[in-house]
């Protein structure tokens, strides 16, 4: 039993030093020869973001590119002394990688301590890359902005329109080149897939809203009503002191044209009064007239006396 374990813990600790020993020769250590220049692609990229890197964006059809390529070779060779990482990347097998530094320009060369990357603006020989880095000539240099960082959200979509550009171009390359279809007709199978994919992104997006927001919709049906309600109540508010004047003066009307009847009934009332008053005096007054005629005729003052009484009725009749 003793003999299988011992086997294995050797299996393993030879698989460690040999796995350990191939990182060492990769990167470099202390008393060992570095690598000359380290690859990225989008799987080691993030290697950058420790230590000091100086990394070249390139092409191998780019003659700029190939005119730096020994000046870079030995800049790398002398990479142990500067403490230093010299990478590159093509841009041709790694579109992401250089949508995620946005690369525009060939060759583009980057400055990279801790994560924090400076764009190389300074002549392409050894010397001065050399000197860029023992005199710290990348302190004076702006560093990327935060948004711009490689490690930002921002570069993460940056990198995937990028690779999707690839992979587009792949797809063309495969139609024109192996099966043989035309270009024309590549373009238009291409804008046709566009417009169904944004129609379909579309319909996600109208359910996802619908979804999500309804409760929006219905506050906005309430806060209408709500409006419509209040506008009624103030229009009810501005109209009630209209109909209460009207009211008031239609009152006064009303008021004036009872009072003027009452007046015209007390005044004929009264005349009528009157009439009936001087219709009994006069009756009365007949009747005492005739009273008088009916009695037998008196000596001179009884006649006298009738005399006067005749004319007070008179008076009193008139």
């Amino acid at each position: 039993m003793a003999g299988p374990a011992l086997l294995l813990a050797a299996l393993l600790a030879a698989a460690v030093s040999s796995s350990s020993a191939s990182f060492s020769a990769g990167l470099g250590s202390p008393g060992q020869p570095r690598r000359r220049v380290q690859v990225l692609c989008g799987s080691n990229w993030s290697l950058a973001l420790q230590g000091q890197w100086m990394l070249e964006f390139y092409a191998p059809w780019c003659s700029a590119c190939q005119q730096m390529e020994l000046a870079w070779e030995s800049f790398a060779k002398e990479s142990e002394h500067l403490d230093i990482t010299v990478g590159k990347v093509d841009v041709t097998q790694e579109p992401g990688l250089s949508g995620r530094f946005f690369v525009t320009t060939l060759p583009t060369i980057y400055h990279a301590n801790n994560g924090v990357f400076r764009r190389y603006l300074g002549s392409r020989t050894l010397e001065e890359f050399q000197n860029y880095v023992l005199e710290r000539k990348w302190e004076a240099v702006e560093p990327v902005a935060g948004w711009k960082s490689p490690s930002s959200i921002m570069m993460h979509g940056m990198a995937g329109l990028f690779h999707l550009s690839g992979w587009i171009r792949q797809i063309h390359s495969y139609l024109t080149g192996t099966l043989g279809i035309h270009v024309w007709i590549s373009y238009a199978i291409f804008i046709l897939a566009t417009l169904l994919i944004g129609l379909f992104l579309g319909l996600i997006l109208v359910l996802i809203s619908d979804c999500f927001c309804p409760s929006k919709s219905r506050y906005r049906a309430e806060t209408s009503e709500e409006a419509v309600t209040k506008d009624n109540v103030e229009n009810a508010a501005l109209e009630e002191p209209e109909e209460a004047a009207e009211l008031s003066a239609d009152d006064a009307e009303e008021t004036a044209d009872v009072k003027e009847l009452s007046d015209e009934d007390a005044a004929n009332s009264s005349a009528d009064d009157s009439e009936e008053d001087l219709a009994l005096g006069k009756e009365s007054g007949e009747e005492e007239m005739e009273d008088l005629s009916e009695q037998p005729l008196a000596d001179p003052e009884t006649e006298s006396s009738l005399r006067q009484r005749k004319s007070q009725v008179a008076d009193n009749g008139l």
